[in-house]
């Protein structure tokens, strides 16, 4: 029997790969689609400096790409060692869409990045551009599939469970690609990483030009950043209020939880904007709420209840009944009464099964549990409320002040005088690190609210590691803190390093210090 301290230190573990590993995604994501349409700029106008720009912004797009395929790969092996049951009972249906991104994606991506470091010379403009916009493609889809098996762990639409082979069976594979929540975390995500590059190279050309060098450079990388990034920001944000709605309708609990719902309130409910959640009371001390705004988020009307936690928690204790029911029929065709009645009959209870199976943490004969176990089951059916709640709080509050930041930015660039204003400068080289706790907070957000899911109302988390022991998995896991670590020092030495060189380790001659201290009085070019 698996313990729950083996599926602590299982869930553990691919937490940390998981957030090690998207500390080097958004930045891939969004600085392959900056490096495509600075080299485009490039092509179209022939100017050398753009060339130059989407070399230098390249080689740091390099680096992180090569650490992200490194702790990328890792969490590919975990799903089989780490998730032997997750892999038998879903493999059929998460495996496709992680199939198609290996073939259609990483193989583009990482063929097309080797031309683009090394094929300067060998290719015409046009053709090194097209190589450019296929990485930034590849890795774009790369991200499309990933979130598409994501999605379905969240809503697993398009397949059903065939109790022969104990198995869950895609039935639509169109249902699981265009599955709702997928597709608006796949556009979400992608902004997010939008976000980060552009944060980034605002930051490092803030740096340059609070240092008064590689003035030209800088000015046009402050410029594009800006522009791009604002966009980018505003379209986190709209795809967010998107994300709320698509909560509201498939993925209650989280959102109950998100916004520490403990009653059902008189529709349009309020937003929580503060407040101290407290598990034991179900209730938020010193809450600070904003009127409609949380029923216009989840369900786009004024009249529309947003479920509590409280009555949740009475849903779902109905729900694990009528789950023990499901897991008897189970059991009587597993064990070979199989008859036409029984089969309708378990077709039209097997949905609730995955509630039943709840059960497994606290007995092995779930047709035998007690009023205290269901009671307990309908309680784990709720995520800590206090980390989501303030999870939810860090990210947006990181999104809103990377707006005024990338909001300040395009305005005075547009006015030509953002280079003089060091207090701007400062806020943008300060706010590097902005992008990144919000990512990480949003997969957090993601990942924790499903619990006590592995995929959602279908297999729950307890049920789905392999078969390990706590030094097999105390090892392995301070063998991936260590590894991890290390590749994270590396990447930071790595970036810096090269940002603090600058444009002039391309070696080209053309940006001198002195020349830009000669440059410094001229209108930017963009």
């Amino acid at each position: 029997m698996i313990t729950e301290d083996i599926v602590d230190l299982s869930r553990l573990q691919f937490a940390i790969t998981a957030l090690y590993h998207y500390l080097f995604v958004p930045l891939t994501l969004g600085l392959s689609f900056m490096l495509a349409i600075m080299e485009s700029v490039y092509v179209m106008t022939g100017k050398q400096i753009y060339k130059d720009m989407t070399k230098f912004w390249g080689k740091l797009f390099g680096i992180n790409f090569a650490l992200g395929v490194t702790t990328g790969l890792t969490m590919e092996f975990e799903f089989g060692t780490n998730w032997a049951y997750y892999s038998h009972y879903v493999g059929d249906v998460f495996g496709a869409p992680l199939a198609i991104e290996g073939l259609m994606a990483f193989f583009l991506e990482s063929t097309f990045v080797g031309l683009f470091f090394f094929g300067w010379e060998r290719l015409s403009k046009v053709k090194h551009l097209m190589v450019t916009w296929l990485v930034a493609l590849g890795s774009n889809l790369s991200a499309l599939w990933i979130l598409v098996a994501n999605g379905w762990m969240q809503n697993p639409v398009g397949s059903e469970f065939n109790y022969e082979t104990m198995r869950m069976e895609m039935t639509s594979f169109a249902e699981v690609f265009l599955n709702p929540v997928a597709q608006v975390k796949f556009v979400h995500t992608v902004s997010a990483g939008y976000v980060t590059a552009a944060m980034f190279v605002l930051g490092i050309s803030a740096y340059y030009l609070l240092k008064g060098r590689d003035l030209a450079f800088a000015r046009r990388s402050f410029a594009i950043a800006s522009a791009f990034g604002l966009a980018s920001i505003l379209s986190v944000i709209l795809l967010g209020d998107e994300s709320g709605y698509e909560l509201g309708d498939v993925q209650k609990t989280k959102l109950a939880a998100i916004e520490a719902e403990w009653h059902t309130e008189e529709a349009p409910a309020a937003f929580t904007l503060f407040g101290m959640p407290n598990n034991e009371t179900m209730e938020t001390d010193y809450a600070v709420k904003i009127p409609y705004v949380m029923g216009i988020i989840a369900t786009r009307s004024l009249d529309e209840e947003v479920t509590g936690i409280r009555d949740l928690i009475v849903e779902h204790e109905a729900r694990i009944r009528r789950g023990i029911y499901a897991y008897e029929v189970l059991q009587k065709l597993r064990n070979g009464e199989v008859t036409d009645e029984l089969e309708a009959e378990f077709d039209r209870v097997k949905v609730d099964l995955g509630y039943g199976l709840l059960l497994k943490k606290y007995t092995q004969n779930v047709v035998d549990a007690t009023e205290e176990q269901i009671q307990a089951a309908a309680r784990d059916t709720i995520p800590s409320v206090g980390p989501m709640f303030w999870a939810f709080r860090i990210m947006v509050a990181s999104g809103f002040w990377m707006l005024l930041v990338f909001a300040l930015a395009f305005y005075f660039t547009a006015k030509r005088t953002a280079f003089t204003k060091r207090w701007l400068l400062k806020a943008a080289l300060f706010s590097i690190p902005a992008p990144w706790i919000a990512n990480e907070m949003g997969w957090f957000v993601a990942e924790y609210g499903r619990q006590p899911w592995a995929i959602g109302e279908i297999l729950p988390t307890f049920v789905a590691p392999s078969v390990l022991t706590r030094a097999d998995l105390l090892g392995s896991l301070a063998a991936f803190i260590v590894l991890y670590t290390l590749l994270a020092i590396v990447e930071i030495y790595l970036m810096v390093r090269f940002s603090r060189i600058g444009p002039s380790s391309l070696q080209t001659g053309r940006y001198h210090h002195e020349q830009d201290e000669q440059s410094a009085s001229e209108p930017a070019k963009a």
